[in-house]
């Protein structure tokens, strides 16, 4: 059982055009359909096709201009991935969109700095499994990622050189009836150490964001954690904070 949600209907759109671009349909220098043209195309509102030419807007592919239109500018989609979190179903369509290639797994005893991230005891064997994120037709990862399975769940199924497109945690309810209801995280900027940087094909010491998730069940155990280590050039990340308006 899946709890995914489709897809904004904005972000079909914004891809379906970009799968068009890329392919020549609308060939560098054209301009795209007015706003009106693609309504009727679509049979989309005025707000979501706006929203839709945004995301090109924002991947560089187009420019736009009044009284002019929309003009293909580049066919290849050379701006970093975007990554914008408000909910945890968002985790489940980063995992839908992007494409996790498990390079390796083994069992680790965490100590020292690691099990103190782990919040970890002392003896614990858990499931770590390696692997490296790729979007789209990029052909360079977005990221590195090393994946800490607690070990209660460490018998998981379906992680050994497979390309994922679930998020592990999902596995992890499937197949151990197990329920994440919380996702902790922490952000900071790091360099690229040499092997990282070496599987990801950046250069080492390059400034790089470092993202930590864990994943907490309703006794507030973790029961995954996922670090994340993105070249700075290759990412970004967006938030959206919703004033508390307070009644007088």
């Amino acid at each position: 059982m899946t709890l995914m949600g489709p897809q904004p209907r904005y972000r079909q759109l914004a891809q379906t055009l970009i799968n068009e671009i890329e392919t020549g349909r609308f060939p560098v220098g054209s301009l795209l359909p007015t706003e009106f043209e693609l309504c009727e195309q679509f049979g989309a509102s005025r707000s979501t096709v706006r929203e839709a030419m945004k995301q090109l807007v924002q991947r560089g592919l187009v420019d736009r201009q009044a009284g002019v239109g929309t003009r293909v500018r580049t066919a290849n989609v050379s701006s970093p991935y975007r990554q914008v979190m408000t909910r945890l179903t968002d985790l489940q369509r980063y995992s839908a969109q992007t494409e996790l290639k498990i390079l390796n797994t083994k069992t680790v005893q965490p100590a020292g700095e690691l099990q103190e991230l782990l919040k970890s005891t002392a003896g614990q064997t858990w499931l770590r499994a390696e692997g490296i994120r790729n979007f789209g037709r990029r052909t360079e990862p977005i990221c590195f990622t090393e994946v800490y399975v607690n070990p209660a769940f460490r018998a998981i199924q379906g992680l050994e050189g497979r390309a994922l497109r679930t998020p592990i945690f999902m596995l992890i309810e499937q197949q151990f009836g197990e329920q994440v209801v919380e996702v902790q995280q922490q952000i900071r900027a790091v360099a690229l150490g040499a092997r990282i940087a070496k599987t990801l094909n950046a250069p080492p010491r390059s400034a790089a964001l470092w993202i930590c998730r864990h994943y907490l069940n309703r006794r507030g155990e973790v029961i995954e954690a996922a670090i994340s280590t993105h070249p700075g050039d290759r990412f970004s990340y967006a938030e959206s904070f919703v004033r508390d308006w307070e009644v007088t």
